[in-house]
């Protein structure tokens, strides 16, 4: 009896670790510090798998934080140091509505009026953002991750002195620059 309770209980302790798959992170080094992302293949998967794309293509290495609002919201993955737009694939439909909400340190994707007009650049928001959500049918903001550590970095991002740049405002006076961005495995 107890070499049937034995096995019952490994074979469950083994099922357990594995019920719940890891999810995605990824780890940004600025020239300000670093912070980990966590992302959401099950709520977003088209946004989660278009943004991994882009970190595994290296794509926004050496890209700024090109739109920092305070009490709002930090916001890159378009321009260079010297504010030239580097060109993303594709769109990506939206997928807000039904998805999870904009809540402080939650990543979104940035987009134009049309609800479907995302690509490469996100934001972070720094604070509770609940008129990026969906309401109803009507699209909102798509929430695809959260920072799990380093938000002190983002803090201090979204508090920094903004200037207008080229017709751009809120950038930066001194440049946030992005110097690197991997996967890591959850927990290293």
């Amino acid at each position: 009896m107890r070499w049937l309770f034995l096995a019952v209980f490994t074979t469950f302790l083994f099922a357990s670790q594995f019920a719940v798959a890891e999810q995605p992170r990824v780890v940004f080094k600025t020239n300000v510090g670093a912070f980990e992302v966590e992302v959401f293949p099950d709520e977003a998967p088209v946004t989660s798998e278009n943004f991994l794309a882009y970190v595994d293509a290296s794509f926004f290495e050496d890209l700024i934080f090109h739109r920092v609002i305070e009490n709002f919201m930090v916001q890159t993955g378009g321009y260079t140091a010297d504010m030239e737009l580097r060109e993303p694939g594709d769109s990506i439909i939206n997928e807000s509505v039904g998805g999870p909400r904009n809540l402080r340190g939650t990543l979104s994707m940035a987009r134009l009026r049309n609800p479907d007009s995302a690509s490469a650049q996100f934001f972070i928001n720094v604070t509770d953002n609940a008129h990026l959500d969906a309401r109803g049918d009507r699209p909102g903001y798509a929430v695809f991750g959260r920072v799990v550590s380093g938000m002190d970095v983002v803090d201090a991002i979204s508090q920094v002195d903004t200037t207008v740049v080229a017709g751009m405002s809120d950038v930066p006076v001194e440049r946030i620059v992005i110097t690197s961005v991997r996967r890591v495995n959850p927990g290293s």
